[in-house]
């Protein structure tokens, strides 16, 4: 095809018969062909659910960074519209700091990790065993807050040192003129004037200081235990109770003469006379950790609801589509798709995902969704809680005390899986009892007539009578997260030794593949247009995988993700498989798409192979066969008779195995078409026949 557009961009040249213009859309089909192999269908990320647990936020340019619980470091380079994940992913990130074209991120006990080239990758520095609190440079000196006093590098955090103040836990760092404060936990605010070689304690030496901001000769700390703002007017020699007094104060900027506190569960304050006076702001029921402001724009992090964009001093705000929450559980009830958070209960979506709203259960974590009939059950962190009219309104059940980690719906019985075992109702949810399996954490329940599966914290468990009694397993000696049953056939997917087998309800079980890997999600479907035999799905902390083999094999199906997430859970719906992640929400992809190439053995071939496809001629579906050696990026595509690319079969990392694809050519003319393998290490055409 290549070949095909330059003899005819150098006919077009020579003969003079097409203007520039052609030429040059000549140029756009060949960028267009040769970048092919990119354009493939793919996860895309649902819209809604927006927030997260946002701890530190810093403004470079057009950059913002936001730092997150868990899931390391966001990038917004316009103004918070659009946000991607870096590849700093998997931290806890309490703070930030630019010098140049360096960033520095403060994450929990991994200490510090930098960037040079905004983001795109990050190094961690040679403070790696800390949790860093606070960031501030001054000249060639960074500074770092830490749960063990201050440290200090004079070579752009290359080396780190550990400062004379080496007991304390410093939350926060300000630096104005020669004046260097610390903030620290319980012992107030201490000052060196030396660069940090001496540090004295200043007469605010009995609060907890999480926050500071300097506006002139004026210096504000930010304290906790509802102590609010104090001021000092003498670098910190004395210190003043602002009228901001009864609120815990987390973080504190400056933008203008707004002096802006961001507090623990009533959002932000605003001072515009030096602290005299303070006045609470429409953004009101949050908890602010962290605010950064540019010459446009303020942003806010809060705990739970990602970043908030201002962009008139803090009149009004907007949340951004930080898509950071992590959802444990999925259910589909008709048109509605029910989300559970860790967190931040149950969000429902009534377009296919396109737009999620959150319902009245909003403040607990949601870790399972059940259905029966007109019923919603929501199991919590406390309890199980049911709703009767879609989520509007919910109602805890009696069952109020326990983690409720799974639930399973059987005819008239609802089972729930506890830290405390199985529970069982036979009323709809009015009234729970224990069952005999009280021993242990149950993670995950499958059922299927009077049989029940139980994934514990010690391995599987089955009743053959609706709970009533348990018998544990030979798969004994692991933590199942889930379990998922195919008549004869069950499935257990474990705490990094990936999947396990049975061929015989349960009973006995041999180990699968995704070995070394944590299945937090199974599910099992033979409901897929173009798609022959059931396919299995699995999610895990390293993606979302397919096996066409009961688990023997495993595909990877991770295109599009912008870092593969942990997938915490599965569902299909609408001809979409949806999966809720670990830190970036809700993702969908089509099911035609998702399982297009199919793994049809478990042994590795010897050699690479492109088979003549079957039948052929056809019409209008036909099978093609290929075989890889290895692990490798596999692309297959499907030409006309003129050398144009119609369609592309399989884009995508495949392990080694033999496999087939599929080609509907019902919207084609009969005729001869060509389909052509490319790997890192092959390529071959062969040639089939379209007759109808």
């Amino acid at each position: 095809m290549l070949n095909i557009v330059i003899y005819f961009l150098k006919q077009c040249i020579l003969q003079n018969r097409k203007k520039i213009l052609s030429i040059l859309l000549l140029f756009i089909v060949v960028n267009c062909f040769i970048n092919t192999k990119n354009c493939i269908c793919q996860w895309i990320q649902c819209n809604g659910i927006y927030g997260g647990n946002v701890r530190a936020l810093i403004i470079n340019g057009n950059n913002i960074f936001a730092g997150t619980n868990n899931h390391g470091v966001f990038r917004s380079t316009n103004g918070g519209n659009i946000w991607v994940q870096t590849s700093l992913n998997n931290k806890n990130i309490r703070s930030f700091v630019i010098s140049g074209n360096n960033i520095f991120a403060g994450t929990e006990f991994n200490g510090i990790y930098q960037s040079t080239n905004n983001g795109n990758s990050w190094i961690q520095t040679t403070l790696n065993n800390r949790t860093v609190h606070s960031l501030a440079i001054t000249g060639n000196y960074i500074f770092a807050g830490t749960d063990y006093g201050v440290y200090l590098s004079t070579n752009n955090g290359s080396t780190w040192v550990q400062t004379s103040l080496n007991n304390r836990i410093v939350f926060s760092l300000a630096i104005t003129g020669n004046n260097i404060f610390a903030g620290t936990d319980y012992y107030g605010v201490y000052r060196s004037t030396n660069n940090g070689s001496t540090w004295v304690q200043t007469t605010l030496n009995n609060q907890s200081v999480r926050s500071f901001a300097i506006y002139g000769v004026n210096i504000f700390a930010g304290t906790s235990f509802n102590k609010g703002v104090y001021i000092s007017t003498n670098n910190g020699n004395n210190w003043t109770q602002t009228s901001l007094n009864n609120k815990t104060v987390v973080s504190l900027a400056i933008i203008g003469n707004n002096i802006l506190a961001g507090t623990y569960l009533n959002g932000i304050y605003v001072s515009t006379n030096n602290g005299v006076s303070w006045s609470q702001t429409a953004f009101n029921g949050r908890t602010i950790h962290c605010i950064a402001v540019s010459l446009y724009y303020i942003s806010a992090g809060t705990d739970g609801y990602g970043v908030y964009i201002s962009t008139n001093y803090g009149n009004i705000w907007n949340q951004s589509p930080l898509n950071n929450q992590t959802a444990l559980s999925l259910i589909t009830n008709e048109n509605n798709i029910f989300v559970g958070l860790d967190g931040y209960g149950v969000y429902v979506s009534t377009n296919n995902g396109n737009n999620w709203n959150q319902t009245s259960l909003n403040n607990k974590i949601v870790y399972s969704i059940a259905i029966r009939g007109i019923n919603i059950f929501a199991g919590t962190d406390y309890g199980i809680y049911r709703s009767t009219n879609n989520g509007a309104n919910w109602n805890q059940t009696t069952l109020n005390s326990l983690s409720i980690y799974s639930l399973n719906v059987n005819g008239n019985y609802i089972f729930a899986g506890t830290d405390c075992g199985v529970y069982r109702s036979t009323n709809n949810g009015t009234n729970w009892n224990q069952t005999t399996l009280n021993n242990a954490i149950v993670y995950s329940i499958s059922s299927s007539g009077t049989w029940v599966w139980a994934g514990t914290s010690n391995g599987v468990y089955i009743s053959t009578n609706y709970g009533n009694n348990w018998n544990q397993t030979d798969l004994s000696n692991q933590c199942i997260y889930s379990v998922a049953i195919l008549e004869n056939i069950a499935l257990a997917g474990t705490y990094q030794n990936g999947v396990y087998i049975s061929t015989n309800y349960g009973a006995n079980w041999n180990q699968g593949g995704l070995s070394q890997k944590t299945v937090y999600s199974l599910l099992i479907t033979g409901n897929i247009p173009g798609s022959s035999g059931q396919i299995i799905f699995a999610g895990t902390s390293n993606g979302v995988y397919i096996s066409t083999n009961y688990g023997q094999t495993w595909i990877e199906k991770n295109q599009g993700f912008p870092t593969v997430p942990s997938v915490a859970i599965l569902l299909i719906a609408n001809d979409f498989i949806f999966a809720g992640t670990y830190g970036i929400s809700v993702w969908k992809r089509s099911l035609t798409n998702i399982i297009r190439v199919q793994n049809i053995s478990s042994v590795i071939p010897d050699r690479y192979e492109l088979l003549q496809n079957y039948p052929n001629p056809f019409n209008s579906l036909t099978i093609i066969k290929f075989s890889i050696p290895q692990t490798e990026y596999v692309r297959i595509a499907v030409y006309d008779a003129l050398g144009k690319e119609i369609k592309t079969l399989v884009s995508e990392n495949l392990m080694a195995g033999s496999y087939q694809t599929e080609w509907d050519g019902s919207n084609y003319a009969s005729g001869m078409y060509f389909y052509r393998i490319e790997t890192g290490n092959f390529v071959q055409t062969n040639k089939m026949i379209l007759i109808k």
